[in-house]
């Protein structure tokens, strides 16, 4: 019995990968057989920039070869990290990467969707595959194949150190590090905070002040150069008013206001959706449901950042996650289903239609241009908890408890 049941298990992880790998084949084999100047662009960013540190170059100042033109933005942390892709053929390094987005994104849907795989333990392989398949092509992720980007793996570190039970390591650790290599992660800090778990938002904080040193005797003019320079000049990001950034700040860039004005209401809103957006995490917190805090922090992430790309918006997967639940619930399934269409849709850019071509008002042109980023909003109010558990003694005294119940879902 057991030798058939071990069979079993093994078929089903076969079929698993086989349809993850077919429904995802011909998303992979578009982007790394597109223009060779178009492929990758951002994998192209951190391999340079390990080049640069092998070179003895600066790594803030030089740029990707014509006709992308793009420098490296990250923290230096992140440039070490990235030594190893300058040491790999450009050809392997783009296959190895577009692996670890998806090795990535399975880790992620497998704590994101825990409350539903549970219900199906034998066939959850099956599900897990499925469900990777279907969140690549939302926008968000499908652009993590595309310009070979970070921020998958930044959500999965962070949703590895936050959803189990237990850790291997001193939980707070993979979240610092994350930070490290790029600073918006650093919102959980806030999340452990708010949620009674000090010591792991001192943990995190102290990992990333760790590594960002280690780095400064390793790097120091380059570390010197981001932190007093490059971290300051958010142009180097790239256009700060184009349709691809959702943050909030990006939404009212685009009105073109006088620059007093959008900076004094930007800081308004942040404040805003940073006080209801924390205040929803920890009530998830507190009610048990780990993966909706998780969901409102990151989108939080997204909307609260100077500028935010669409492939920040990552989180989307945690996101589906919170609202499928366990999946008794048909409405829940359903509006799972119309965000994951929304987000595979190009809706932001009928807006740039609408606005070329003088469709309808201007003014709806501008919401359908902004239309990632106001969702992101309003998954924010459609993720609150709708009523709060009894309130225990005191804000710490249930987090060992939380922290057993959460477990269940990540087991």
């Amino acid at each position: 019995m057991g030798g058939r049941r071990t069979i079993r298990q093994t078929m089903i992880v076969v079929a698993a990968i086989v349809i993850a790998a077919v429904a995802v084949g011909p998303l992979v084999l578009h982007w790394l057989t597109n223009q060779p100047d178009q492929r990758l662009v951002d994998l192209d960013v951190y391999r340079s920039g390990g080049q640069a540190v092998l070179h003895g170059a600066p790594v803030y100042d030089f740029m990707t070869q014509p006709p992308q033109l793009l420098p490296f933005t990250y923290p230096t942390f992140a440039v070490l990290l990235a030594v190893p892709l300058a040491l790999v053929p450009w050809t392997a390094a783009q296959w190895l990467w577009t692996a670890l987005i998806f090795v990535a994104m399975t880790l992620v849907v497998r704590y994101s969707f825990a409350a539903l795989l549970g219900r199906i333990r034998s066939w959850a392989p099956i599900m897990i595959g499925a469900l990777v398949a279907l969140c690549a092509y939302a926008m968000p992720l499908q652009d993590q194949i595309r310009f070979g980007q970070v921020d998958i793996l930044l959500v999965a570190m962070c949703v590895a150190d936050i959803a189990p039970g237990r850790t291997r390591w001193p939980r707070g650790v993979l979240v610092g590090l994350a930070t490290a290599i790029k600073l918006v992660p650093g919102v959980f800090v806030i999340y452990f905070w708010i949620t009674g778990r000090r010591r792991e938002a001192v943990t995190a904080a102290v990992a990333s002040v760790a590594a960002t040193l280690l780095t400064f005797l390793i790097l120091p003019a380059d570390s010197a150069d981001y932190w007093f320079r490059a971290l300051f000049d958010s142009d180097r990001l790239g256009s700060n008013t184009s349709t691809t950034n959702q943050s909030i700040r990006g939404m009212l860039l685009r009105l073109y206001w006088p620059d007093a004005v959008t900076s004094l209401l930007w800081l308004v809103c942040v404040a805003i959706v940073a006080y209801f957006g924390f205040r929803a995490a920890r009530h998830a917190w507190r009610n048990g449901d780990e993966i909706r805090g998780v969901a409102i922090t990151g989108l939080l992430a997204v909307l609260v950042s100077p500028v935010a790309w669409i492939h920040h918006l990552a989180w989307l997967v945690v996101v589906l996650g919170a609202i499928v639940g366990d999946g008794r619930d048909r409405r829940r399934i359903a509006l799972a289903a119309g965000v994951w269409l929304f987000y595979v849709l190009h809706v932001p850019w009928w807006g740039i239609t609408m606005l070329a071509d003088h469709i309808g008002p201007r003014f709806l042109g501008r919401i359908v241009q902004d239309a990632y980023g106001l969702g992101a909003i309003g998954l924010l109010f459609a993720l609150r908890p709708r009523r709060r558990a009894p309130n225990p003694e005191s804000d710490g005294a249930d987090t060992s408890r939380n922290e057993a119940r959460v477990g269940t879902l990540g087991s």
